[in-house]
């Protein structure tokens, strides 16, 4: 009776969506990211809240009455902003950009605002075919072969993130292979990587049901700039055969997440079209680079591939969540994720003439993602877009050359495409590799503790490497140039010190 009486406490009146009320607030929530975006260049970039912080700033319960948009406002300003790392800084230089852009802002609102499923083709048509169409566009911007696009008989979706894309073509691949040898043999089956690529490959083959012990991370070396070499491939698919276990799948790389290497494409096809193997592409935060002519050959020999996916929501402005995956054989997909209950059952669905996005994913809603890259596409077109990201290039091109003037430091691993790979140099370190993973590790810790920049690390080969990655979008020359002074003069603080 008590809680009765409190639901019947308050006496006004609202309505979940009333057309005005959504315009007034949604004036103020745009003016308030306006704001965000104008200051947010004066924000520590990394986040300086302890853990735990959020729960002592906010109510114990959801509140009983409604609340003005106002002060949720204030609120987001007062505690949300304070635990945000900002990813959207012009001094935001960690891990791999997810930058965004007004044409993708609005894009994204539009998917909102639709708030569509869009699971099959009779659930909202234009959501299916617009996703086919801008698919092939980029399909095409990247030179893809066209057995990839649904021109040529392939075709391709969007999912969240690369991590889905690698999961659906394993499954894909491993009912493929069972198909061939038997359910009964799942335990016998491989997965091959190196030892750069992303750790989603391993949670796929986990979740497809792949042996632990059968997932075949093999060790790359700085000689060969920490790329998979076929070499080294067809010698650990040998070994395997030996044992009586069956060469699955494998993902290469063009933009490795730790040192932004490029696996030899054509020579691991190659060596994988002996065996019978499932050969992904993921070039995530690379591929956009490859819309550009100049960096098109770092996808050569991707025509040897089963599928290939990269992430617009990191480099092409298009804002989370945004991945796009090609596969040279729908069916291969449909056969292993469909699923037909009788409450989807529809006339286009059983007619074969229509493309049912449900039956390339592993969940079976998903988001109107494609209006938002259309937004992109057409707001920008493909000339403005290729500007953007040559300007990316250019400035980590200059921040490699601030580090290669300084002899303190070293660059370990070729630059391709705009993140800088760079350590403190043994060599005054006394020599000592040891000795300089410890001051590098030490000194990248004191430049994001600054809140100044972010940037992030990764050890390859045994090398702890601090990592810049140039790609938000309010990003200029100045934060570049801001950025290397920061790193120098740490660095000479942190000498000094010892």
């Amino acid at each position: 009776m008590a809680n009765q009486i409190a639901d019947n406490s308050y006496t006004g009146t609202i309505k979940p969506f009333e057309p005005e009320e959504f315009r007034r607030q949604a004036n103020l929530v745009i003016e308030f990211i306006i704001n965000y975006y104008k200051k947010v260049e004066n924000y520590p970039v990394r986040s300086q809240v302890e853990p735990g912080y959020l729960k002592r700033r906010v109510p114990v319960s959801a509140p009983h009455d409604p609340e003005p948009i106002e002060d949720i406002l204030n609120d987001v300003h007062k505690d949300i902003i304070p635990g945000i790392t900002h990813w959207q800084s012009p001094n935001f230089f960690g891990y791999f950009p997810c930058n965004f852009s007004t044409a993708g802002f609005l894009g994204e609102m539009m998917c909102t605002g639709f708030n569509i499923p869009g699971f099959d083709w009779i659930s909202s048509p234009a959501a299916t075919e617009l996703e086919s169409i801008v698919v092939d566009w980029v399909g095409e911007m990247l030179q893809l072969p066209n057995d990839f696009l649904f021109s040529g008989g392939g075709g391709g979706v969007m999912h969240g993130t690369t991590c889905e894309a690698i999961l659906s073509t394993m499954v894909a691949a491993r009912d493929k292979m069972l198909k061939k040898i038997g359910d009964d043999k799942i335990n016998r089956l491989v997965v091959y990587c190196s030892d750069q690529t992303h750790v989603s490959i391993k949670k796929a083959a986990q979740i497809t049901g792949i042996h632990r012990r059968n997932i075949r991370a093999i060790e790359t070396v700085r000689a060969n700039a920490f790329a998979l070499t076929a070499e080294a491939f067809r010698e650990t698919i040998e070994s395997d055969n030996e044992l009586g276990l069956v060469p699955l799948f494998l993902c290469a790389t063009v933009g490795t997440t730790s040192s932004v290497t490029v696996d030899p494409l054509r020579q691991l096809c190659e060596v994988a079209k002996e065996f019978g193997i499932w050969v992904h592409v993921d070039a995530a935060y690379a591929g956009s680079a490859c819309i550009c002519p100049e960096y098109r050959h770092f996808l050569d020999g991707v025509e040897g591939s089963d599928s290939f996916s990269f992430n617009p929501h990191k480099w092409l402005f298009t804002g989370l969540d945004c991945c796009c995956l090609w596969v040279k054989d729908p069916t291969s997909l449909i056969k292993s994720l469909s699923t037909n209950p009788e409450y989807l059952r529809n006339k286009a669905s059983e007619s074969k003439q229509v493309v049912d996005y449900k039956d390339w994913q592993i969940t079976l809603t998903r988001r109107f993602r494609s209006v938002k890259l259309w937004f992109v596409l057409r707001s920008y077109g493909v000339a403005n877009l290729r500007k953007f990201i040559r300007s990316h290039v250019k400035m980590a091109h200059k921040f490699q050359g601030f580090v290669e003037m300084d002899k303190r430091f070293e660059v370990v691993v070729p630059r391709h495409f705009s993140t800088v790979c760079f350590r403190l140099s043994p060599l005054v370190c006394g020599g000592e590799e040891q000795v300089a993973n410890d001051l590098s590790k030490k000194l990248l810790e004191s430049i994001n503790q600054s809140g100044k920049i972010l940037m992030s690390h990764s050890v390859i080969g045994g090398i702890y490497v601090m990592r810049l990655s140039v790609g938000a979008t309010l990003t200029e020359d100045r934060h570049v140039s801001f950025a290397w002074k920061l790193v120098k003069n740490q660095a000479t603080a942190l000498f000094f010190t010892i």
